[in-house]
């Protein structure tokens, strides 16, 4: 299992590119990036990679909705000539909230949207042409998209429903979640997208767990901190829903919180849990952050 984390997309740019040399600096696999209302996340990854080498570069995630499949295959494969092939391509659906009443677009059917998308995405990186006519797009190339010399991202598509997770693992190369516990990773992500991954005849699955993490000695400190972080997410009906299946309530109730040997015992249960990958978003002071660093780097060699 490897551990990576998501950077603080919060400050200046030249902040950022500092923040993730020292991250890379201190052993994580990965460095992951949203796509909320901040920068854009495929153009920060493009500005960071060309400076910061010899590290994964992920976004979790981009929403579909608002960019035509071909737009975002370019943005893709220009990201993977300005960083060496070093993208891991997560894509989304957003939310009913956001992409209806923020963006007026329709989130009707989102699972066959969803497949359409990938139906138009997935051979474009790959260098095909594509005539998509679907009930939700239209996507139709006159030949291969030409940015020469790079290799399709892997896409993990994020996905926590059933139908999701099927497409996910029958169509892409995994899934990225979030507001998602351990145990419902172990008895529900997991099984179900490896099911259909298999069914497909595709390689297994990455499974990339995202949650939030602090060692710390102020556990109900750090609780109500992740909770007012993190207080939006239990009221949007996918993360609800998965909250409820793993028996939780808040944030905080599925996150790592404690000291080093607490932390570390939950991240061995993700791995049993079938994660391959973990990303941290690391919260608290100063001291709490480094001694998350550190943890999480620790027992990086240790879960691989």
């Amino acid at each position: 299992m490897r551990i990576g984390t998501s950077l603080d997309s919060s400050k200046p740019l030249a902040e950022i590119i500092t923040q993730v040399k020292g991250l890379v600096a201190a052993g994580f696999a990965s460095i992951w990036v949203e796509q909320i209302f901040g920068y854009e996340a495929l153009t920060l990854l493009a500005l960071v990679g060309a400076e910061v080498p010899d590290v994964e570069l992920g976004t979790a995630v981009v929403p579909i909705y608002a960019r035509h499949p071909q737009v975002l295959a370019q943005q893709a494969l220009t990201v993977q000539a300005g960083t060496a092939d070093r993208l891991v391509l997560g894509i989304g659906l957003s939310h009913q909230l956001v992409v209806e009443g923020l963006w007026g677009l329709s989130y009707d059917k989102p699972v066959r949207a969803m497949r359409e998308y990938l139906s138009a995405l997935l051979p474009m990186l790959h260098g095909e042409t594509v005539a998509v006519h679907g009930d939700t797009l239209t996507a139709v190339t006159v030949g291969p998209l030409e940015v020469p010399g790079v290799q399709a991202p892997p896409v993990l598509v994020a996905a926590l429903g059933p139908a999701m997770l099927a497409l996910a693992g029958s169509e892409a190369d995994g899934t990225v979640t979030w507001m998602t516990g351990t145990a419902t990773v172990a008895d529900h992500i997991v099984p179900t997208i490896t099911a259909a991954a298999e069914a497909a005849g595709r390689p297994a699955p990455r499974v990339v767990v995202n949650l939030p993490a602090t060692v710390t000695a102020d556990v109900e400190a750090a609780r109500q901190r992740i909770d007012e972080r993190f207080a939006i997410y239990p009221s949007l009906p996918s993360y609800r829903a998965m909250l409820d299946r793993e028996g939780a309530s808040t944030a905080s109730d599925i996150s790592l919180v404690g000291s080093e040997e607490e932390v570390a015992a939950g991240l061995a249960r993700l791995r049993e849990a079938g994660a391959t990958d973990v990303v941290i978003q690391m919260l608290g002071d100063r001291e709490e952050r480094s001694r998350t660093a550190a943890l999480l780097t620790g027992e990086a060699g240790a879960l691989a």
